[in-house]
């Protein structure tokens, strides 16, 4: 039991007010406040942030569905605890209708009232602390998604100074992320039609050195520092040393692959023997 949660009692009689201010007191609650004068409820709910308001609903000037209205209008949407106290029957429904969480008949019954108020009191306990969770793990993970994207960021770059070329693909081989000079070059490893597609062009690449590739992407297996030989037009022999990762999910679904390359210059013992299996 919430025994220090804040109460405020509305009542236009005083009698009144001094007659729940004691049940409450026997009760053990020791934070009680009270208002004779209903205008007021809402720069005192404002000032204090009540745990729960016990309300009057019969009162001159202005009643107590006038008072909710106010506060409601005041915190929209955050309509504080509230059990309205009411000997009329008909204005149960309504009471409740207009956001009341419970209420308490007229004349007053020792047990009733502490069971409502204990009740609602737990309830609202519950509610505060499910919405400092919710807080919470928002905080978490707005914290967590920054780690995570500063993080990226900086293997991003350390992978840039690092390599020619960085790559990302998706599952259809198709290109999310390149960055460097040989990226294009690589759109042909993630996947058959790509290869297929990049041996049409005007430049022969060692078919040996494809095919073992093809076979490592195909299989979605990764590879490290796989050298890839071409002759161009020119007659020059680049070659490429490229590294891919294949990428799955949380279920293990093929996501795609990603990666860094760095073109290596041949040296001339190389270039003449590459040039001659080429030929």
């Amino acid at each position: 039991m919430n025994l220090s949660a804040k109460i405020l009692i509305v009542d236009d009689l005083e009698t009144n007010v001094l007659l729940l201010s004691r049940m409450l007191a026997e009760e053990g609650y020791t934070q009680i406040s009270s208002t004779i004068v209903p205008t007021e409820v809402c720069a005192l709910q404002s000032r204090h942030d009540y745990d729960l308001i016990l309300l009057d609903l019969q009162m001159p000037g202005m009643d107590g569905f006038a008072v909710m209205d106010s506060l409601r209008a005041a915190q929209p949407g955050c309509l504080p605890p509230v059990i309205v106290i009411t000997a009329q029957p008909g204005h149960k429904l309504r009471a409740l209708q207009s956001g009341a969480r419970d209420f308490i008949s007229r004349p007053f019954d020792l047990a009733e009232l502490k069971t409502r108020v204990r009740n609602t009191l737990e309830l609202q306990l519950l509610h505060r602390k499910l919405e400092e969770h919710n807080r919470l793990l928002e905080q978490t993970v707005s914290d967590r998604t920054a780690e995570l994207r500063a993080s990226e960021a900086r293997f991003r770059y350390l992978t840039e100074l690092a390599s020619d070329s960085y790559w990302e693909q998706d599952e259809r081989g198709e290109f999310t992320l390149s960055s460097g000079p040989i990226a294009p070059l690589l759109a042909s490893m993630a996947t058959s039609r790509h290869m297929d597609a990049r041996l049409a062009v005007d430049e022969s690449w060692n078919e040996t050195e494809w095919q073992s590739l093809r076979a490592k992407i195909e299989a979605r297996e990764p590879f490290l520092d796989f050298v890839l030989h071409c002759v161009s037009p020119a007659g020059s022999v680049p070659r490429f040393r490229v590294s891919g990762q294949p990428i799955f999910d949380r279920d293990w679904r093929f996501r795609g692959y990603r990666g860094v390359g760095v073109e290596l210059l041949p040296n001339p013992g190389e270039l003449a023997g590459v040039s001659n299996r080429m030929l």
